[in-house]
């Protein structure tokens, strides 16, 4: 941290440190509920102790970075864990003999064998995706409020009093309003949102939690499985209730939105007040301005680079504001 502060915003950085903490502070009271008296059904049940103490202190900021939840954790470490100890000092032992020169080629083929079983056992489980609970909306809100929960909960079961009980309680209150706070706020929330999606045309429509796509049919087909779609899904406690075809026009809050893809063919008459351009038309810029007289263009992911460079160009002599998504994120309306 002195020398690399920066590595307070890493992911992993931040995991490690707090399952670290949850481990120091939470184990011990965790190894207390039950002292067995055999030695190997101890050293088991400490591993699962310690298994289970990181996960609790990881497990919000897991869910709020990658929304989902390894239901195996503890049978993962069960196996990892006596398997990393023989890693462990193998590789040293190793690597003081490597530094002499004199390490044998056994040992070396015993540490290398040893890495090869576990990342087999580790791949195996992964692969289990059925024990993976997957795309759990989690916000900023439910993460501070469930920290809290389980800081105060921890807390009170050190050592319980009424108020330190009272603070649970409170923290429980504290998670229910934030769950409600977020639903209410979603449900009121309406937005029309162009995506950066590479050689791909992909608008949204949200309304609550209720979301309608527009795109060409080969991307209709695999929207399920579109990451960009998913996570913008996840990330608004929404969920895809419809799909259209792509339309030449648009509308969204009075808003005429006029979508222009490789035909480049486009009414005269129309006003829009958003002109959207896909698939790379050839259009005259200018023609066009004078013609529609949009308030902004908006060029998608789907548009080739240097058709891009040029329509910024034009639109910055014509003093009409130019969105690439490409440069500025996706486009949205709300």
């Amino acid at each position: 941290m002195l020398f690399q502060p920066s590595f307070l915003f890493d992911v992993g950085f931040q995991l490690s440190y707090l399952a670290l903490f949850f481990i120091l502070w939470l184990q011990p009271l965790l190894a207390q509920l039950w002292v067995p008296q055999n030695k190997v059904t101890n050293y088991f049940w400490e591993i699962l102790t310690v298994s289970f103490a990181a996960q609790i202190g990881a497990f919000p900021l897991s869910i709020y970075y990658f929304h989902q939840f390894p239901g195996l954790f503890f049978v993962t470490n069960l196996v990892v864990i006596p398997f990393l100890s023989i890693i462990m000092v193998l590789g040293v032992i190793v690597m003081i003999l490597a530094a002499f020169d004199v390490a044998p080629l056994f040992l070396s083929k015993a540490l290398e064998w040893s890495i090869f079983i576990l990342n087999k056992i580790i791949n195996a489980i992964a692969s289990l995706e059925q024990f993976i609970i997957q795309d759990i909306p989690f916000n900023s809100y439910l993460l501070w409020s469930v920290y809290l929960l389980i800081i105060a909960t921890v807390i009170w079961f050190k050592k319980p009093s009424f108020n330190r009980l009272s603070l649970a309680m409170i923290a429980i209150l504290i998670v229910q309003f934030s769950y409600f706070l977020t639903h209410w706020t979603i449900q009121n929330q309406k937005e029309f949102v162009i995506f950066h999606s590479k050689k791909n045309t992909l608008i949204t429509e949200r309304n609550g939690e209720n979301s309608t796509l527009f795109a060409n049919d080969s991307l209709l087909k695999t929207a399920n499985e579109n990451k960009t779609l998913n996570a913008y899904l996840i990330g608004n406690f929404s969920y895809l209730q419809s799909t259209e075809k792509l339309q030449n026009t648009l509308y969204f809050k009075g808003k005429k939105i006029l979508i222009l893809d490789s035909l480049g063919v486009y009414p005269k008459n129309t006003k829009p007040d958003i002109v959207v351009l896909t698939q790379s038309p050839k259009i005259n810029m200018d023609r066009l301005f004078q013609n529609l007289k949009p308030q902004i263009v908006v060029a998608d992911a789907s548009n080739y680079r240097t058709y891009i460079s040029l329509w910024k160009a034009t639109c910055l002599k014509n003093k009409i504001p130019f969105h690439a998504t490409g440069e500025k994120g996706y486009y949205k309306l709300d």
